[in-house]
């Protein structure tokens, strides 16, 4: 890695192994973010990418090797506390409460940068109510800018699908992350939901200063949404790098099509 990328590099990840059971479920993963990166990770069902994002959350703790997030290693922190680093999370099957509003959500959510203890907040300090107007301004504005303002006093859990998504990033972007980690974004949509959410994903990054990385089955997104692309397979990294590379790589085609060009070529003959 050059100095200049170790300079721009937001998160790194070193050497990840973890087993389960004496079953290796990740082995020696590495990456390396690059600050307003826009990276992905993909690969066949039960190739080991969400114990990479549990990895880098701190929901799993790595057998061997590092995380580091602005070159501050967090392997080895609890979920909150690399949550309060910057390094916010989505999940394949959406965790929002459910009986609280859109609103209180996203409001919950920025709980995680208030300042005012305890006591502040019983004595509901001028401090205090000045971070609360703030953090409901900017709960507000999140919503507006993921297009569920309208949303803000319903319910979550009556939510059609494709906005809980969208309330899903709102409330992990009101944690105000270095990195923000979506797991299959687009999982069950339809294919103008899908649309949307690309254009959404990719508008992201400018408008909140934020490094992506994200897990999908859905390869037209992936191609063309990621810069650099890491492909699993029984959790060993078998290819990196661009859209094109990826997809011409030989153990890539394999592990999708459980076939090699060439084995795939004959057989089609």
């Amino acid at each position: 890695m050059t100095a200049t990328a170790e300079l721009t590099c937001v998160l790194e990840a070193r050497g990840l192994s973890r087993s389960f059971g004496g079953l290796l479920a990740v082995d020696q993963f590495s990456l390396a973010l690059p600050d307003k990166g826009l990276y992905g990770v993909i690969g066949p069902n039960g190739a080991g990418k969400t114990t990479v994002f549990n990895l880098l959350t701190g929901v799993y703790r790595p057998d061997a090797g590092e995380i580091r997030l602005g070159g501050d290693r967090i392997d080895g922190l609890s979920p909150p506390a690399i949550a309060g680093a910057g390094v916010a999370r989505t999940f394949q099957n959406i965790r929002l409460f459910g009986s609280l509003s859109v609103l209180d959500n996203v409001r919950t959510a920025a709980g995680v940068r208030a300042r005012s203890g305890l006591f502040a907040s019983l004595l509901r300090t001028p401090r205090f109510l000045a971070e609360e107007a703030a953090i409901l301004e900017r709960s507000h504005e999140l919503l507006d800018m993921l297009g569920i303002a309208h949303r803000a006093g319903d319910q979550a859990n009556s939510l059609p699908y494709g906005e809980q998504r969208k309330l899903e990033i709102a409330r992990a972007l009101a944690t105000e992350p270095k990195v923000l980690l979506l797991d299959e974004p687009v999982a069950g949509m339809n294919a103008g939901e899908k649309r949307e959410m690309r254009d959404l994903i990719h508008g992201l990054r400018g408008k909140f200063d934020v490094a992506i990385l994200l897990i999908e089955h859905d390869m037209g997104l992936v191609m063309d949404l990621c810069e650099h692309i890491t492909v699993l397979d029984h959790g060993v990294t078998i290819a990196t790098g661009s859209a094109a590379q990826v997809q011409a790589d030989p153990k890539v085609i394999e592990a999708y099509l459980g076939t090699t060009p060439g084995a795939a070529a004959n057989g089609a003959r």
